[in-house]
Order: C-alpha cells, then sequence, then structure tokens
C-alpha cells in the first residue's frame, strides 16, 4: 500500500466556501487525477476515503464540496438544495469547474489527464462537466443518470459509465432509457450496468438517520460498482501511462 497525503482545501462556488479533500499518492512526479463528486447529502467520510483509495491506486483524488462544508441529515432539507440544483445544468457545471480548477491547480496533477467520477448529484455534475466539453478521460456516475440540455451530449469526448440500481426508484426504467438513447444518440462511447435488486444509493453503507424511501445499501453491488468504476480508470487512465 502506498503512503497517502491528504489535505483540506477551500475554494469558493456556488455563493459558498467549499471544502473538498484532496488525497495525493506517494512520490513527487504528476499523475493522473480523480474528480471525485458525493451524493445529495454532501462530502462525509465515506467519499473522502474513496478518494483515500484512489491515492493508492496511483492518483490525484479531489472529493469536492456541494454544500459549503455541510452535510445534510434531514432528507427534506437536503432535498430543497439539491432540487434546485439539479434543475440547473448551469449551476452544476459552475461548481464542477471550480473543484476541477483546484484538481488542475495542484502540482501532481497531470492536467491532461483527468476523469471525473460522481455519485448521485456528484454523478450529474460529473456528466454535465462532459456535456460542457470538458476534456475528461472518463466519466463514471452511480445512481446519477439524468439528461442533459438537447443536443449537448454530444461534446463528451470521453467513454462514459453509469450504474444503476433496478430497484431504484428515483432512478426508474424510463429515466434509464432517456439517459441512454441521449447517450446512443450523441455517438457517446456508453456503458450501463443494472444491478438487479439494487436500491437508490446502494453503493454508500447505511448511515444512522432518516433516509428517503427506495434508498438502501446493497455490500455486494457496491463493491461490484466500485470495482467496475476502478476498472474504468484502469482502462482510459491508466496510472503507468
Amino acid at each position: 500500500m502506498t503512503t497517502v497525503t491528504t489535505r483540506t482545501v477551500t475554494y469558493p462556488a456556488d455563493g459558498l466556501t467549499m471544502v473538498g479533500h484532496l488525497a495525493l499518492p506517494a512520490g513527487a512526479d504528476r499523475r493522473p487525477a480523480v474528480l471525485l463528486g458525493p451524493e445529495g447529502p454532501g462530502l462525509n467520510d465515506f467519499q473522502r476515503r474513496r478518494a483515500d483509495a484512489l491515492a493508492e491506486l496511483g492518483y490525484v483524488a479531489l472529493a469536492f464540496d456541494l454544500h459549503g462544508g455541510r452535510w445534510f441529515t434531514d432528507p427534506q432539507e437536503m432535498l430543497a438544495r439539491v432540487t434546485p440544483l439539479l434543475a440547473d445544468p448551469d449551476r452544476m457545471r459552475d461548481i464542477g469547474h471550480a473543484a476541477l480548477d483546484v484538481l488542475r491547480a495542484e502540482p501532481r496533477t497531470d492536467p491532461g489527464r483527468i476523469a471525473a467520477v460522481g455519485y448521485g448529484t456528484g454523478g450529474v455534475i460529473a456528466l454535465e462537466l462532459g456535456r460542457d466539453g470538458v476534456d475528461l478521460r472518463a466519466i463514471a456516475t452511480v445512481n446519477g443518470l439524468i439528461t442533459g440540455r438537447p443536443g449537448e451530449a454530444t461534446r463528451i469526448r470521453c467513454p462514459v459509465w453509469a450504474g444503476v440500481g433496478s430497484e431504484d426508484p428515483i432512478m426508474p426504467a424510463a429515466r434509464r432509457d432517456a439517459f441512454a438513447a441521449e447517450m446512443q444518440a450523441a455517438g457517446v462511447d456508453w456503458r450501463l450496468v443494472v444491478y438487479g435488486g439494487a436500491l437508490h444509493a446502494f453503493h454508500h453503507p447505511s448511515v444512522d438517520q432518516a433516509v428517503l424511501p427506495g434508498v438502501g445499501h446493497h455490500p455486494r453491488h457496491a463493491g461490484r460498482a466500485w470495482r467496475d468504476v476502478v476498472g474504468l480508470l484502469a482502462e482510459c487512465l491508466p496510472v503507468t501511462e
């Protein structure tokens, strides 16, 4: 296991002071980098550990913030902030670009080799960066399959991988089909994995707080989705390149 160095980074976005988590692999050379987006409630230790795990694999990883350092424990309060955010592609892109600027400014980052991985809201932001024409090597979205504005998916310049639970009421079959149709019409190199029996946020360990209906952890599929994401990175953003 490589030695990982971490630090907190603050930066402005969406009228807030965001509090991200930067994880650096051992060494002093430039490395490929991953922008890591959290689910709707915000950035917590789960996603910070995901960034650390990516750094252990040799990537510079930035887990970015959505809510100015806040983690929402009340689902309705979270929806009150996230719902209008998800309806505003430009606002999501601004949040993504602000974090991407921090990642690119890190001296260890190879700015020409960056991927975006996101969960839920963070996954939609990763997709919106692609629809905005950002030069990424790969995009992965787990539980975030919202389609974009007409025609903008043609700007996506990299492979897209998406994962979703078959029993997810927030990302139902109709939304999966619309996402697939958007990617196909745009000529994107895309993949969609449907994890049988899984609910929304199946990747996230259970939390001791109220959650929305249709949300639940699925340990086996959580591990499989992580391995699928790591496999995408190994294919499109190899550390040894």
